[in-house]
């Protein structure tokens, strides 16, 4: 297997573009990510889609050409990848596997998810798909309700508070406000998303993720011929994907994630880094406890630490781990399609330094974490400066 980098990021703004299909958004993520690269589209040699639920959202199939060939790229091999929130996660794995086996040597990789065109309560239909449909949704369960078990549960074993889950969402609404491609440009107080409206007890409104639109995309290139197009390379120093039972009820603890540790462990191998040696972290939270939980999970801090290592404060900016600089899922926004390659992008603002008024001190190394429904998926990044 031979390095590989990026070589090209670019996104669109996350919200809600009710003049924009997903195509429109994939298109323009995808020439940004082109043009930061600097290279020419004819030199790309196989198009990845990562998308969750285009054809419900949408009513469009066949997703990868539709857009490829929207992009000029005719001829070449255009697939869609789909691991419920996860996947450009995936697709961005799949990629690399691509361009580390000496397929190629360049790719492009997109994610996109165009979801606010639905109702609420259809995209929470939609959503619940991702989930075990024989068991938990067939028993009315959607993610709010799951993830709301979690923390239940969490909080039962380790002591995790309430003030814990709003740390997080403090935190992470403080960062997404100064993220000028974020959907809730809005900082908001403990008090404030300690009585945000009840969506799932001890969930509240602030504790969940956005409904979003928005795509994402990256370029990956041997890293031999990286500097041929950049003079800013990132390397994809470990990569991996993992996967674990879908139902709650068929996971020994739900207060950890078997796919995110397994992961994770495959990624930090690959990379030749341990966990104390991550500057900074992209982690998946879709809810406020799946950050926590993520964290504990990946080795970043002791279990059942999680919600006390935010509450004082090592998860800012200026602590010890900053973590989602971004503004997160929670407050940049959450086109579920788009997630993972988003999360990639943002890492690599921060390697070369382009991350304007969220920039870190410490940005050599960074980790991206993508999670698929309740934990069933995960795909571990593990990023630094060439």
């Amino acid at each position: 297997m031979r390095p590989v980098a990026v070589i090209g990021a670019g996104k669109t703004p996350f919200g809600a573009f009710p003049d924009k299909d997903l195509r429109t958004l994939a298109v323009e993520a995808a020439e940004k990510a082109l043009h930061n690269a600097n290279i020419e589209k004819g030199a790309i040699e196989s198009f990845y889609l990562g998308n969750f639920a285009g054809p419900e959202f949408t009513s469009q199939n066949h997703l990868a050409p539709y857009i490829s060939s929207a992009l000029g790229m005719l001829g070449i091999p255009a697939t869609r990848f789909e691991a419920a929130c996860a996947s450009s996660g995936a697709a961005f794995f799949q990629a690399y596997m691509g361009v580390a086996s000496g397929i190629y040597d360049a790719v492009l990789v997109v994610g996109v998810e165009k979801m606010t065109n639905q109702s609420t309560a259809r995209v929470t239909e939609i959503l619940a798909g991702a989930g075990d449909g024989a068991t938990e949704v067939k028993a009315g369960s959607t993610f709010p309700s799951l993830f709301a078990m979690i923390a239940r549960r969490h909080m039962h074993d380790f002591g995790t508070t309430r003030e814990h889950l709003s740390a997080v969402a403090v935190k992470n609404h403080e960062n997404g406000a100064l993220n000028p491609d974020a959907q809730m440009r809005k900082v908001i107080t403990l008090e404030q998303a300690m009585k945000g409206r009840p969506v799932a007890d001890p969930l509240n409104l602030y504790d969940c993720s956005l409904i979003s639109d928005g795509a994402a995309a990256v370029v990956l290139c041997a890293a031999d011929q990286a500097r041929n197009y950049t003079d800013k390379p990132v390397k994809v120093l470990g990569v991996a994907q993992a996967s674990d039972w879908m139902a709650l009820d068929q996971k020994a603890d739900i207060t950890t994630f078997g796919a995110v540790k397994a992961a994770a462990k495959k990624a930090y191998e690959m990379a030749g880094v341990g966990p104390k040696q991550i500057e900074f972290a992209e982690l998946h939270d879709c809810f406020t406890i799946a950050e926590i939980i993520a964290m504990e999970d990946l080795g970043l801090v002791e279990r059942g630490r999680g919600g006390f290592f935010t509450a004082e404060g090592n998860t800012r900016r200026s602590g010890s781990l900053p973590t989602n600089a971004s503004g997160g899922l929670k407050s940049k926004g959450h086109p579920v399609g788009a997630t993972g390659v988003a999360q990639i992008c943002d890492i690599v603002q921060q390697l070369r330094c382009e991350a304007g008024d969220r920039q870190l001190k410490k940005h050599s190394l960074g980790l991206a974490q993508n999670l698929g429904g309740s934990g069933a998926t995960c795909v571990v990044t593990i990023l630094g400066r060439d």
